[in-house]
């Protein structure tokens, strides 16, 4: 079943009366208040902005999650990250990451495209009151890759990377991932599972078990 949602009420229906791809409402808007009702129930919007209206809201019940101890650092990457070529920030640039995760390898101009101008100024929102973070990967002074997504008590909840260099994304994620290895009931939360993320150590995990994480109340990050 797929509901509409008001644009005056913050509210969305229970998860499990959504489709089996997870779809579960559309429509509402993309203030920060909404965003943050849905993110904390384990629901993110995901839409085409150039064919579709307004946003489609999804809350898969199998979640694609990584835990931060289980991060999978192979021996290339370890050579990698110790040769010094490149260096990882936190909220560096959030505006180049965000824009690189919209247009690298031609992805604003692909059929389905998402990140468009709307859900850039959204998440810049949230941004600007500390919701939402992004790993700056830098050669030199290059922003070479990154991603970004929120936080959510001591779980971050991803939402796009990029590279432009080889392995830059994953060096985004290894980062992350050890950022949040001291914090209890912490996950990172991939959305949608790809080869990558498995290799990196990604496996499914039941909407139950996600929230009960989720809802877990923490300090968060000390950066």
């Amino acid at each position: 079943m797929i509901f509409k949602l008001s644009k005056k009420r913050n509210i969305f229906p229970n998860p499990y009366y959504g489709e089996p791809d997870g779809l579960l409402a559309i429509g509402g808007d993309l203030s920060p208040e909404r965003l943050i009702a849905a993110y904390q129930m384990g629901i993110f919007p995901w839409y085409s902005f150039r064919n579709e209206w307004g946003p489609k809201w999804y809350c898969p019940l199998e979640r694609f999650v990584i835990f931060p101890n289980e991060i999978h650092i192979s021996h290339s990457m370890r050579t990698l990250m110790n040769s010094g070529r490149y260096r990882v920030s936190v909220d560096e640039d959030f505006d180049g990451v965000i824009r690189g995760c919209g247009t690298v390898d031609g992805r604003y101009d692909m059929d389905g495209a998402w990140l468009g101008d709307e859900i850039i100024e959204a998440y810049t929102k949230l941004h600007d009151m500390g919701i939402v973070m992004s790993i700056d990967v830098w050669e030199g002074d290059r922003l070479v890759g990154g991603l970004y997504g929120e936080r959510i008590n001591n779980c971050f909840i991803g939402e796009s990377m990029f590279s432009l260099v080889p392995s830059a994304s994953k060096l985004a994620l290894i980062h992350l991932a050890q950022l949040h290895q001291s914090l209890p009931h912490s996950l990172i939360d991939c959305q949608f599972e790809t080869p990558h993320l498995r290799s990196m150590g990604g496996h499914f995990i039941s909407y139950d078990e996600y929230m009960e994480i989720l809802s877990q109340e923490g300090e968060g990050l000390k950066i």
